[in-house]
């Protein structure tokens, strides 16, 4: 059985089990267990800020920095397809009173300069107040440009909001940017990162810990982000038992990415080949680019359900949802390439399509 539904889906490695059996631990709600201030000072030096602050997930990451950067009536630019805004159960709304302004994407997954600006609220009693400014990198699985992000910061600063990065896959946009430029992946993602107040950073999807993820950003900022996290009830005591994990991931498989960014191109490239060819195919699937470890294809809705059927049926594990394309009903197919794929299980996949 081969699982491409989501890089979430890893498992830790036998030399990070070990990492987590040796951590030294405390009680983390009284910043004394010393594996979880590691961590956290560890992902904030790798980004380029000043503190960092340990938490259960991404999806309570981001929302803790919503709430640290706005307050109640206030405004957050977001994009229609990003995390923060479609993934995480209206969060900022429901529990920050925060309105979101959410905006269309571009092809290239970038929401234009213009579109941000445009949507900046004036000074006036009318409207909530613009407070910030999200940005989500990798989004779908491309990579906003680093020219893209300076730009938004600089945006942002423009127009004195504040601004912040869903970094989920932050080290998979740095990784795909620097073997194009030949340049150290930490340095590139630390680039990325220049000139906004926040990052939030997954360690349980392609960095492959099973749990967690940190946000980070001036002292000042964690201080009150640290009153949020208890505010919604997150803190946690000796965390790190987890954390060490996270550590570990930081430490070990960051340069590893590549591996899923070239098995995710050798299934795009396998995938078109098949499908070109294919009886019952041809002609009814378009395979999209796989800039990083996300590859999606779309298949017409008159093969898919026994595609997707012959796939599950063969242990082939993928996520899929309806799409439409020129009036006609597709479904949209997501294979995620992650630490537990090797180019072996790649073939394997290409090899069931073959036999559908």
């Amino acid at each position: 059985m081969t699982d491409f539904r989501s890089d979430t889906v890893t498992q830790p490695t036998p030399a990070m089990k070990q990492a987590m059996f040796d951590a030294p631990l405390g009680d983390d709600v009284f910043g004394d267990d010393p594996t979880v201030n590691r961590l956290q000072q560890l992902a904030a030096g790798m980004l380029g800020f000043e503190a960092g602050l340990y938490a259960a997930s991404g999806t309570q990451t981001n929302l803790i920095a919503l709430l640290a950067h706005c307050q109640r009536g206030e405004e957050a630019i977001v994009g229609q397809q990003w995390h923060t805004y479609r993934w995480e159960a209206g969060g900022m709304a429901v529990l920050g009173s925060i309105q979101p302004q959410p905006l269309e994407h571009q092809p290239d997954g970038t929401i234009a300069l213009r579109d941000i600006e445009a949507a900046i609220k004036p000074d006036d009693p009318h409207f909530a107040r613009t407070k910030l400014v999200v940005v989500e990198n990798t989004t779908g699985g491309k990579v906003l440009p680093m020219q893209y992000m300076h730009d938004v910061a600089a945006l942002a600063k423009r127009h004195n909001l504040h601004a912040h990065i869903d970094g989920a896959r932050l080290f998979n946009a740095a990784v795909a940017i620097a073997q194009k430029e030949n340049r150290d992946p930490v340095e590139c993602a630390r680039e990325l990162a220049q000139g906004f107040d926040s990052v939030s950073l997954c360690l349980s999807k392609g960095l492959g810990a099973p749990v967690g993820s940190v946000l980070v950003g001036s002292a000042d900022f964690i201080k009150q982000a640290r009153r949020v996290r208890k505010m919604v009830g997150g803190g946690m005591r000796q965390a790190g038992i987890i954390a060490a994990a996270g550590a570990y991931a930081l430490e070990h498989h960051v340069h590893r990415l590549a591996d899923d960014h070239a098995n995710a191109k050798a299934l795009e490239q396998g995938l078109r080949e098949v499908t070109a060819k294919h009886a019952k195919l041809g002609g009814k699937v378009v395979v999209h680019p796989a800039q990083t470890n996300i590859l999606f294809i779309d298949v017409d809705g008159e093969v898919a359900d026994g595609f997707l059927q012959h796939l599950a049926a063969q242990g082939v594990k993928v996520t899929a949802g309806l799409y439409r394309v020129d009036e006609r009903a597709m479904k949209r197919i997501r294979w995620v390439t992650h630490l537990d794929v090797d180019a072996n299980d790649v073939q394997r996949a290409l090899d069931v399509v073959q036999g559908y």
